[in-house]
């Protein structure tokens, strides 16, 4: 990669590539979380729930902007979506905050899941950051790729992403309020 200041090819594809990559992390994100929900039988609980939630407003701005072009107001989508889910880990975190507290859910690398959502949006409000204030002043060469055909990818796999934990919700909580220990899917349950 080579850089330069005057290619508006190479100037337009930086922030295509940023919005890819942070669709795809929260793709990712979205993945492990189902991965510990449907292979290791961890349901997730409501502020669970609500820090996906978050994650996928996060994902519709840089969605958003893979599909009408970069913009600030999409941004913002982002960082409201990233503080939403800050604000919820962070929550949770402090619930779970007391000495001899086991905390909820099993963790990953060390941490619970709640503490590694707060981790990720807080970074992803640092990025946002950093592309806010470089995407005007700095134009990067990159080398030769289907940029639009990647965006598109995660895009799709965004919103299947989206339909399955909506379908998951409702099979873990029904028509009422989740179960603040969810242990079994309300909706699938002979009771």
């Amino acid at each position: 990669m080579s850089l330069s200041t005057s290619a508006t090819a190479a100037k337009s594809d930086l922030p295509q590539l940023l919005d890819t990559l942070g669709l795809a992390g929260i793709c990712l994100t979205l993945i492990v979380a189902f991965y510990y929900q449907l292979y290791l039988a961890e349901l997730p609980c409501p502020l669970c729930l609500l820090q996906r939630v978050g994650l996928v407003v996060a994902g519709f701005g840089f969605m958003f902007n893979l599909q009408f072009g970069a913009k600030g107001a999409h941004y913002g989508i982002v960082i409201v979506g990233a503080l939403t889910t800050a604000m919820i880990g962070a929550r949770q975190v402090l619930l779970h905050i007391l000495p001899g507290d086991p905390g909820y859910g099993t963790t990953f690398l060390g941490l619970h899941f709640y503490s590694w959502s707060l981790i990720s949006a807080l970074l992803i409000i640092l990025a946002v950051a950093l592309i806010l204030m470089v995407r005007d002043g700095l134009a990067i060469a990159l080398p030769k790729l289907d940029l639009a055909r990647w965006g598109r990818i995660a895009s799709l796999l965004f919103v299947l992403l989206i339909a399955a934990n909506l379908i998951s919700t409702v099979l873990e909580c029904g028509a009422g309020q989740c179960a603040d220990n969810p242990v079994i899917y309300e909706l699938l349950s002979l009771r």
